[in-house]
């Protein structure tokens, strides 16, 4: 296309997002409007892409990370042919593929979900990461973010992360409009003040007039010649560019054109230009073929004590082993959640992304998002912080791994700042997970590798100090299920465990049917979901149900059970032990009997409940 030919596709994507928008009665127009030149350029000229194959080994990678301005996204599937005008009418309709913020559910050009605004550049640095020293076929990633999303945190963590792996495959355009969603941003029209922000990252910067679509296009080619760092084009824009009632004014932000057939005509109405975007060369060579034999796992005698912690780092090498496309990813805590044994054995397949909890959330997405399995693991507690991401990855339909170490307050000494307290309830609130708490190294070794198959975002919760072995090697643990430890015809209470209060419960059960109580026991290693069929069982069978967690009453083990008699069946009576008290610092020991979770307190409850029913 010669300029002329940009200029007019970059009217046609503004006119073709304002018509979107007034038809949906809803969006984000004059969004779109400001980065219309941006797009087109960047898919004339220099995005490699084949509609037809979105799989393309060596297809670049576009990121919306201002992901309310899909119009414009849209748009230019439009010019490219890959959507009719029929169906960018649709846009916000109930069925429509397109989205109010785009995701891949539906759109195989969409890489990942946007609209939580931040996470568009660092998804895409995962995604360069893959292409980088995983995928090795040359393609480029391209990031279209807002001025007003830089105020986010995670957006700096991306550029550290990407300058630090010598990202030059990843280019981040940063549309500065000025206008934020309540009036201007921090910085303004300031391309400074941003310039200057990435270049103390050790970004390659380029600053440019956004409308100005030669301009831009030697921006583009500036960021395709430089290597051994990122490159940031910074344009200056103006919202609603091009129709004068909206151009560049504020209170206008996520609303239609008041005016849409005038501002089209303003425009220069509509125009069907049609974008040819050039398909990439093929990648030199076959891509390596994957890997995805069954691991070698490690096995452990029953009575050995061992940190499930531990099992995890040898189970997840094993599965590297067996695997070519699983990769791990830890926030510079693999000592401690002993990723690092993955990282010795497999260096080339293991991301450091120290402690920057959303970068590594987001690096797992794109690295997903490429056909690869990642794991991210750090501390359970410390993955809250990256909650909204791992929220969005359910929205994209992302496949991840995800480990929290030292959980609940049997680490001991360290305190409440690093005990995961919340995170079961954090997990099974995601859309689709899976949440596993192992009581032992086999069964974890187990669960490490059957995550790898499942769908969605599994969660593994891990322990550091070291337990007893109750399993056997060769014990199943399918994903649901639940196992009977202890069990007779006269069970009067159901002991329902997971993780550490697992042995808990059995020396609990045990002190009980010295005293002539019989017990039931049961590890609830699946919470989600839950073995509702051993669990009506035993609530049929004995009466009552006590659940012990290592983890606050809110969310986890004991909400867990409750909601397997969700659907008309009666609620047994439930019990719940939980962590109700802050804790501070203390032994292991002190701190599981001063949360009444220990097999003391389990079993001092047993005997009130017990005796309770007798009188009644």
């Amino acid at each position: 296309m010669n300029t002329g030919e940009l200029v007019a596709l970059g009217q046609q994507l503004r006119v073709d997002s304002v018509r979107a928008a007034s038809a949906a009665g809803s969006g984000h127009p004059t969004s779109s409007m400001s980065a219309a030149d941006l797009m087109a350029v960047l898919f004339a000229r220099h995005f490699r892409y084949d509609f037809d194959r979105p799989d393309h080994p060596a297809n670049d990678r576009f990121v919306l990370s201002k992901g309310h301005a899909s119009p414009l996204m849209y748009a230019t599937y439009k010019a490219a042919g890959a959507i009719d005008d029929e169906e960018l009418l649709t846009f916000r309709e109930k069925g429509s593929r397109l989205e109010g913020h785009p995701t891949p559910r539906q759109l195989p050009w969409v890489e990942t979900a946007t609209g939580s605004l931040g996470q568009g550049l660092p998804v895409g640095v995962g995604i360069a990461l893959a292409g980088k020293r995983l995928d090795r076929t040359g393609y480029r990633v391209w990031v279209l973010c807002g001025d007003s999303e830089l105020a986010e945190g995670s957006v700096w963590e991306a550029a550290e992360q990407a300058a630090y792996e010598n990202l030059d495959n990843l280019t981040a355009v940063v549309d500065v409009n000025r206008l934020g969603q309540r009036g201007a941003t921090r910085h303004g029209h300031d391309l400074d003040a941003y310039a200057r922000r990435f270049q103390a990252f050790g970004w390659h910067t380029v600053e440019v007039d956004g409308h100005d679509v030669d301009a831009v296009d030697r921006a583009y080619g500036e960021a395709l010649s430089t290597s051994g760092q990122p490159t940031a084009i910074i344009a200056r824009t103006l919202k609603g560019k091009g129709v004068g009632s909206v151009q560049d004014r504020e209170g206008l932000h996520g609303k239609p054109l008041p005016e849409a057939e005038e501002a089209i005509a303003e425009l220069g109405g509509p125009r069907d230009v049609r974008l040819r975007v050039q398909a990439p060369a093929p990648p030199d060579g076959a891509p390596a073929g994957r890997r995805t034999g069954t691991p070698d796992l490690p096995r452990w005698d029953k009575g050995e004590e061992v940190a499930t912690r531990n099992a995890f780092g040898e189970a997840l090498t094993a599965l590297g082993t067996a695997r070519d496309d699983v990769v791990a990813l830890d926030g510079e805590v693999g000592d401690s959640t002993r990723a690092e044994f993955f990282a010795k054995e497999h260096p080339e397949r293991y991301i450091e992304c120290y402690i920057a909890e959303q970068q590594m959330i987001a690096a797992a997405v794109g690295i997903a998002a490429r056909g690869w399995t990642p794991y991210a693991s750090t501390f359970a507690a410390f993955l809250t912080r990256a909650h909204d991401f791992i929220r969005m990855a359910a929205v994209s339909g992302s496949g991840l791994g995800l480990v929290g170490s030292h959980a609940g307050v049997a680490i001991g000494q360290d305190g409440p700042s690093q005990m995961g307290l919340e995170d079961l309830a954090m997990m099974r609130a995601v859309h689709g997970s899976t949440v596993l708490y192992p009581c032992d190294a086999n069964q974890t070794a187990r669960l490490v590798a059957a995550m790898a198959d499942l769908d969605g975002i599994r969660y593994l919760r891990t322990s550091r100090g070291e337990s007893a072995v109750i399993y056997g090697p060769d014990e199943e643990f399918p994903v649901g299920g639940a196992k009977v430890l202890r069990s007779s015809g006269s069970d009067r209470l159901t002991l329902v465990a997971a993780g550490v209060t697992v042995p808990e419960a059995l020396a609990a059960a045990e002190a009980l049917e010295g005293e002539g109580i019989a017990v039931r026991v049961i590890d609830l290693y699946s919470v989600k979901p839950v073995d509702r069929e051993t669990l009506r069982a035993a609530a049929e069978e004995t009466g009552c149900l006590m659940t012990v967690e290592d983890h606050h009453p809110e969310g986890g083990l004991g909400d867990a059970v409750a909601e397997a008699f969700g659907d008309g069946r009666p609620v047994p009576r439930l019990v719940r032990l939980a962590v109700r008290n802050m804790p501070g610092s203390a032994s292991p020991e002190e701190q599981l009997h001063a949360a009444g979770i220990d097999a003391a307190s389990i079993a001092a409850a047993g005997r009130l409940l017990v005796g309770e029913a007798v009188v009644s």
